[in-house]
C-alpha cells in the first residue's frame, strides 16, 4: 500500500489514499495550525474502530446475523512524554438487534485477536467492552 501526503500550508496536510479519498489533517490553532482537519491521532483512533467494526459486521454477516444499529466509543490514553504514543485504547461496542451474546462476543474476539490489522500494528494495550440493546455485556473478552 502506498499513499501520498501533501503539505498545504502551516500545519495542514492532505493524504490521498489508494482508494481515491482525501484525508484532511491539521493541528490546533494553539499548535500553529488552523484546525482545518482532524489530528493524525484522531485518525488513528478512528482507524482502529473502523477496522474492527468492519471485521465485526463481516463476521456477524457470515453468522447470518444483522445488527440494527452499531456504534463504537473509542478512548485512548497517551504517554506524557514524547512521542506521546497511545499506551491504552479501549473500544466499547454498542450493538442493537436480535444478536445472541455469545455470537457478538465471538465476533469481537476474532476481530481483536486475529483480524484487525490496524490494532495489531500498534503497541498500545487494546481492551474492549460491549453492550447489546443497551445492556452491558458480562462475558470477558
Amino acid at each position: 500500500m502506498e499513499m501520498n501526503v501533501k503539505w498545504n500550508e502551516k500545519m495542514s496536510f492532505t493524504g490521498f489514499t489508494p482508494s481515491g479519498h482525501a484525508l484532511q489533517m491539521d493541528a490546533s490553532e494553539a499548535d500553529g495550525g488552523e484546525n482545518s482537519g482532524a489530528r493524525p491521532t484522531e485518525f488513528l483512533l478512528s482507524a482502529v474502530a473502523g477496522c474492527t467494526g468492519i471485521d465485526i459486521i463481516s463476521i456477524l454477516s457470515k453468522m447470518r446475523l444483522t445488527a440494527d444499529a452499531f456504534e463504537m466509543n473509542v478512548t485512548g490514553e497517551r504517554a506524557d512524554d514524547h512521542p506521546k504514543k497511545f499506551t491504552k485504547i479501549n473500544i466499547h461496542y454498542a450493538l442493537t438487534g436480535e444478536l445472541p451474546e455469545d455470537k457478538v462476543v465471538r465476533a469481537i474476539e476474532l476481530s481483536k485477536d486475529k483480524y484487525c490489522s490496524v490494532g495489531h500494528s500498534l503497541s498500545a494495550e487494546l481492551t474492549v467492552s460491549y453492550s447489546i440493546n443497551g445492556v452491558t455485556g458480562n462475558k470477558s473478552i
